[in-house]
């Protein structure tokens, strides 16, 4: 028995565990072996989806041996049984709702996500930044043509403009959705309840892991939930000013390294 066992360690992955040069690092990686070894179990919770994840996995030679939470939490992947433990959809009526919405606001683009296919409308700059990142296809065309249903949407625009959209979201809508942001340009809709602490949760409970072995890092305001469930609660030093306000312990920026600091730490720990 090693000495991280029953110890779970969850990082984000975007301007976390994968760092502003779009690498993994090998300090970062040569950690996770390390951890894994003895007896820690390592996973990743993103905002991406199954699509725009595996690929990682292969090209930054991962290694998870825990399953993963994605879609900002709106699904549960297991790598080694390779199936989804988990996937929640959007409400029935997303669909109507968004098309009102961007009728209300005609700049706004979006990213839908129906299983393993994304479908864009309106895109803009911050639409094909982020497409051309995660190296997903995709189709444009009118949301009617969409197929439902959808686990989950990316709404894209300056943060004023978003921040307005939320507003107006969560006031008519708010029982049935999570809208929170992973960056100032993205802003993330799930369904009520899918978030990134709540599928944590799930992947500790189902693995027998207890709170204080439940170690998270992560840089922005969707990952806010799973911090509050972490017994130390990490995040890069490139991390939002929301998440630094909130009280996370900051470590080194992304691009030094951070996973691998905090898995030091947890060496230090146990």
């Amino acid at each position: 028995m090693g000495k991280f066992n029953g110890v779970l360690f969850v990082s984000d992955y975007d301007d976390t565990l994968y760092d502003l040069t779009f690498s993994v690092s090998e300090e970062n990686r040569a950690a996770i072996r390390y951890f894994i070894a003895n007896g820690g179990r390592f996973s990743v919770a993103t905002g991406r989806a199954h699509t725009t994840f595996t690929p990682q996995i292969e090209q930054e030679r991962l290694e998870l041996n825990a399953p993963v939470v994605l879609s900002n939490g709106a699904a549960v992947y297991d790598y080694q049984a390779d199936r989804y433990l988990e996937r929640t959809r959007l409400h029935e009526d997303t669909p109507a709702r968004l098309q009102a919405l961007c009728a209300r606001f005609p700049d706004l683009a979006f990213e839908a996500y129906h299983g393993e296919d994304i479908y864009v409308h309106n895109p803009n700059v911050v639409t094909m930044t982020h497409l051309k990142r995660v190296g997903g296809p995709y189709t444009a065309c009118p949301i009617p043509d969409m197929p439902v249903p959808w686990n989950k949407v990316i709404m894209e625009q300056d943060e004023p403009l978003l921040k307005e959209v939320r507003a107006h979201i969560l006031s008519r809508w708010g029982e049935d959705y999570e809208a929170i942001f992973s960056n100032r340009y993205l802003l993330e809709v799930t369904r009520k309840g899918s978030n990134k602490g709540t599928m944590v949760a799930k992947v500790a409970d189902l693995l027998g892991i207890s709170r204080e072995n439940l170690y998270c890092m992560g840089d922005n305001q969707n990952d806010i939930p799973m911090l509050a469930l972490s017994a130390v609660p990490f995040a890069p030093a490139n991390c939002a000013k929301e998440v630094r306000d909130w009280g996370a312990r900051i470590l080194n920026h992304c691009d030094d390294h951070a996973v691998a600091q905090a898995i030091e730490l947890l060496d230090k720990r146990y």
